[in-house]
């Protein structure tokens, strides 16, 4: 019998192709329909291995992605000359999502509970101090399953994601995580798998990190763009215990 972890989703099948054209760095117009769902697929088959719900919306585009590719595969008619491209099916929702997200974000960014407040301007040596700072690029899920799967294959253990009933549990691997990021202000993402030796304590652990993420209580970005995925706590406390040791708590 196999250990089951169930975990939801928190980004739609719209993020992953929005993901996949920009790591293809290809244009929205003329999307490589056969590649995208290809690597659409690699992804599905992932969360599959890693015993992660995959909604429904998922496999819907799946199964839109494996149409429009099978559409183009064959030959058009020769009076189908102005017919249109198959792939409107996808870059027509893609465009309206996107635009969404931007009109979204800036609803966020928005101070709407404070803007008949009006606080002191900031000592201008503030700025010189952060002056030069790059801001922290945010890094999705899809990212991190990407690094997890480069972990995993410099690894020399079975690569294959599948496992019988094993001694670690999520629980336990979150306040792993946690432990470490305690030790550290950041981690390397790489870091965290470092000290692990079997393929299923890797999964569990990420698994782990995947839920801290989720309920915000790490944070994983990217100080520049090419740079390796750093992770960091958000809401850390010590708390006494009973036997007069220290331990680690989520302070939400």
């Amino acid at each position: 019998m196999e250990y089951q972890v169930q975990l939801e989703i928190f980004e739609g099948p719209l993020d992953l192709l929005i993901h996949l054209i920009h790591k293809n760095e290809v244009d929205i117009f003329d999307i490589p329909i056969a590649t995208i769902t290809d690597q659409y697929l690699q992804y599905l088959e992932m969360l599959e291995a890693l015993n992660i719900n995959v909604a429904a919306d998922f496999l819907v585009m799946a199964s839109t992605l494996l149409h429009i590719k099978s559409k183009m595969l064959l030959p058009g008619e020769p009076d189908d000359e102005e017919g249109e491209d198959p792939r409107v099916q996808i870059t027509r929702p893609l465009l309206q999502y996107m635009h969404l997200k931007k009109a979204a974000q800036e609803l966020y960014q928005r101070e709407i509970l404070e803007r008949d407040v009006f606080p002191r301007a900031p000592d201008p040596a503030i700025y010189k101090e952060v002056e030069g700072q790059a801001p922290e690029l945010e890094v999705n899920i899809f990212q991190l399953m990407e690094a997890f799967k480069a972990v995993v294959e410099q690894g020399s253990f079975d690569t294959r994601l599948s496992f019988k009933p094993i001694k670690w549990s999520v629980k336990e691997k979150s306040s792993y995580i946690l432990s470490r990021l305690r030790e550290s202000e950041s981690l390397n993402f790489k870091e965290l798998f470092d000290i692990l030796e079997d393929i299923s304590e890797f999964i569990v652990t990420f698994l782990a990190l995947l839920e801290l993420v989720h309920t915000g209580v790490v944070k994983v970005y990217q100080p520049t763009p090419d740079s390796d995925i750093r992770l960091k706590a958000t809401f850390l406390k010590e708390n006494e215990t009973g036997d007069g040791s220290k331990a680690l708590e989520v302070d939400r």
